[in-house]
C-alpha cells in the first residue's frame, strides 16, 4: 500500500502496517518463504542486542563512543538482506545491520569504538567498506566503484551492484550531490539508501530540505521513492528491484528509508536538548520488530516458543560480546604503517623505521637506567 498523494502527502511504500498487517504493493512484489521471515525476525531482535550491549559498554567505559541504530534496524537488515554476495556496500557509520547481515562479527565493530583497530575489515571479504566518519564522503566512494564495476564489465543480470548508506544529514554535503550527479551521467549501478532517521544530530528535516528527501533525484535524472523505513518487508522488496534495475544498466535509484532515530546520535549526544518526548512516544508505536512479531503471531508463522528462543539467544550474544569486548587486544604500535598502500611505499617504509627507532630509544633509556 502507498499514502494517498492528493491531500500534498509524499508516497511511502509500505508492506507491513504497525499492526503488523501485509499488504501487496503493485510495483514491489514480495517474494519470501516462512524461514526467511523467521530470519528477519532474528536478525532484528539480535541486532538490536548487539546495539543495547555496546551502549552499557560505552556508558562502563569500555568503548569510546557508540552509534546506536534503535529504531532503523528494519531499514539497514531488510536492504541488507537485498543484496547479493557479489554487491558492495558502502556504510556511514551506523550501518551495524548491514555489516551483521554481510558477516562482520559484532566484536570486528566494538575494537573500532574502543579503539584497538587501525580500520576494522577486509572489505573484499565480506562486501562491505570501513564505516566512514567524514559524512557523506562514502556515496562518492560508492559512485566511483559503482563505475569501476561498470567498466570492468562486471554488472548486468547476475553481476554486481553498489549499495550507499547515509543518512539525511548527508544530503545537505556537496560530496553526496557530486555522487548523485557522477552516477545519473554514467548511469552507474548504484543504489543511494538514505536512513531519513528525522534529525541530523539536532536538525530536523525542514533544516535539510524544502521537499521530501527522495523527490530530489529526479533533478539529477533518475528515479526516487519513499519507504516506511520501519516496515522490514518494505525495505527488502524495493532495494531487491532497485539493485537488480541497477545491475541490468537502468542506472541509479534513491530510496529514502523513512524511519526514526529512537536513541542519541552517539553516546555523547543528549536528544532531550532538541525533541519533545511525545515525538519519541509515537514512533514507539511503529517499532520494526513489535510490528513484525504481530505479522508473524497472527499468521501463524511463529509461537512463543521461537520468540522465546531468540530472546535466549540474544541473551547468549550480549554475554559473549561483552566478553569479546573486554578482551580485545591492542593494536602493536607499528601496526598502524600496514596497508596503507597497495603496494611497498619508501615514504611509509621510512616513517615506520623512524617510529621504529623512536620505540626503540625508550627501550634503551629505560636499560640504562637500570645500571
Amino acid at each position: 500500500m502507498s499514502d494517498n498523494t492528493a491531500h500534498g502527502e509524499p508516497e511511502l511504500v509500505q508492506l507491513l502496517t504497525p499492526d503488523g498487517e501485509l499488504h501487496e504493493h503493485p510495483d514491489y512484489p514480495l517474494e519470501i518463504s516462512t524461514e526467511e521471515i523467521r530470519g528477519l525476525y532474528r536478525d532484528l531482535v539480535l541486532v538490536r542486542r548487539v546495539d543495547t550491549e555496546a551502549v552499557a559498554l560505552q556508558r562502563q567505559g569500555e568503548l569510546g563512543l557508540w552509534a546506536s541504530l534503535l529504531g532503523q534496524e528494519a531499514a539497514q537488515i531488510g536492504s541488507a538482506r537485498a543484496l547479493r554476495p557479489q554487491d558492495m556496500a558502502f556504510p556511514s557509520y551506523r550501518e551495524h545491520g548491514v555489516a551483521w547481515v554481510r558477516g562482520v562479527a559484532p566484536k570486528e565493530l566494538l575494537g573500532l569504538f574502543r579503539g584497538v583497530t587501525n580500520g576494522g575489515w577486509d572489505p573484499a571479504k565480506y562486501g562491505l567498506h570501513l564505516y566512514t566518519i567524514v559524512i557523506g564522503s562514502q556515496t562518492l566512494h560508492a559512485t566511483g566503484y559503482a563505475m569501476g564495476v561498470q567498466r570492468d564489465g562486471a554488472a548486468g543480470e547476475d553481476g554486481s551492484a553498489v549499495i550507499a548508506y547515509f543518512g539525511d544529514g548527508a544530503t545537505s554535503q556537496g560530496d553526496t550531490s557530486e555522487a548523485f550527479t557522477f552516477a545519473a551521467v554514467n548511469n552507474a549501478p548504484v543504489v543511494f539508501f538514505c536512513q531519513n532517521n528525522q534529525w541530523a544530530i539536532s536538525e530536523p528535516p525542514d533544516r535539510q530540505t524544502r521537499v521530501p528527501l527522495y523527490r530530489r533525484a529526479a533533478g539529477f535524472g533518475f528515479p526516487g521513492v519513499r519507504i516506511d523505513g520501519n516496515d522490514v518487508f518494505a525495505s527488502l522488496a524495493v532495494t531487491r528491484k532497485a539493485m537488480q534495475q541497477a545491475r541490468e544498466g537502468q542506472g541509479p535509484m534513491l530510496i529514502e528509508a523513512f524511519t526514526y532515530r529512537m536513541g542519541a546520535h552517539t553516546t555523547n549526544d543528549d536528544p532531550t536538548r532538541y525533541r519533545v518526548a511525545a515525538e519519541l512516544e509515537e514512533w514507539k508505536a511503529k517499532d520494526p520488530i513489535l510490528r513484525l512479531r504481530a505479522h508473524m503471531e497472527t499468521s501463524g508463522i511463529a509461537g512463543d516458543d521461537f520468540f522465546t528462543e531468540v530472546e535466549s539467544e540474544a541473551d547468549r550474544l550480549g554475554e559473549r560480546l561483552r566478553s569479546e569486548c573486554r578482551s580485545l587486544p591492542d593494536p602493536a604500535p607499528l601496526d598502524i604503517f600496514h596497508e596503507v598502500y597497495a603496494e611497498p611505499n619508501t615514504q611509509i617504509d621510512l616513517q615506520r623505521a623512524e617510529f621504529a627507532d623512536y620505540l626503540a630509544s625508550f627501550e634503551d633509556a629505560g636499560a640504562e637506567g637500570g645500571r
